[in-house]
């Protein structure tokens, strides 16, 4: 992927792995434009980076992503870049969940995490398709591989998004656009809450490893433990995912 030179939209840019790459797209020369849901958390991410273009858009709302797409395209047509970074992850008991009054909760993840990086792929890759130089990158999970049983949705979400990654990156072979699969382990942010993931691996050497992956060319870019995982054996996986359940099942007990 060209790293430089570039205009790039980040879904979930206003914190976390999102903001992380938005520093270092801009580092590197490229216009950048992040979205995200909290006005006042954009405005914050816009002041920690000079330059940096928000826009507050709500991606479980259909309307809003082609709202976004039709603002982007027409404010910004030189766009050839989409980071589908946006996720949600919520751990649970199945047993304990209330899927009849709560199914909206739950569906939240599902509409952030399979709908709308689906929808905007589809959305861009026409008009990447005729660019020179363009790419999306979607970022999925180690748990795309090895399901964390206790966020079952998120683990699903990020598996479906790992499938549609290879159809597209087929689908747009014959194109200028590349399809870039980032799969990060667990990383110290705020996903699923703060304070669940501060044995993760420091954000700051995380987005290094990622950038790196990008120079190299790869089509899927893993880090630290997720590496292995993006190669297991069936019966491998069946092992990590179960030997991962019994470690952490007393969090939704």
């Amino acid at each position: 992927m060209k790293l430089s030179g570039n205009t790039i939209l980040i879904t979930g840019g206003s914190s976390g792995i999102g903001l992380a790459f938005a520093e270092r797209f801009i580092q590197a020369g490229n216009t950048v434009i992040v979205t995200g849901r909290r006005e006042n958390v954009l405005q914050e991410a816009q002041e920690k980076l000079p330059g940096l273009i928000t826009r507050v858009s709500d991606l479980e709302n259909e309307a809003e992503r082609i709202a976004l797409f039709d603002w982007v395209t027409a404010n910004y047509p030189e766009v050839n870049v989409l980071v589908n970074n946006a996720g949600i992850q919520q751990r649970f008991s199945v047993l304990k969940a209330d899927a009849k009054l709560d199914w909206a909760y739950f569906n939240k993840e599902i509409t952030t995490n399979i709908e709308a990086p689906f929808h905007l792929s589809m959305l861009f890759a026409p008009v990447f398709a005729a660019k020179e130089n363009a790419a999306i990158l979607n970022v999925t999970s180690g748990l795309a591989f090895t399901p964390f049983a206790i966020a079952p949705i998120y683990s699903a979400t990020k598996a479906a998004l790992h499938s549609f990654t290879m159809s597209l990156r087929h689908q747009l072979s014959e194109t200028s656009v590349e399809v870039i699969e980032i799969a990060p382990p667990a990383v110290n942010t705020n996903l699923g809450g703060a304070g669940l993931h501060v044995h993760g691996e420091p954000l700051d050497a995380f987005a290094e490893g990622i950038f790196q992956g990008l120079a190299e060319g790869k089509p899927e870019i893993g880090y630290g433990t997720s590496v292995d995982r993006l190669r297991m054996s069936r019966d491998e996986i069946d092992k990590y995912a179960e030997s991962m359940y019994h470690a952490t099942k007393s969090m939704i007990e």
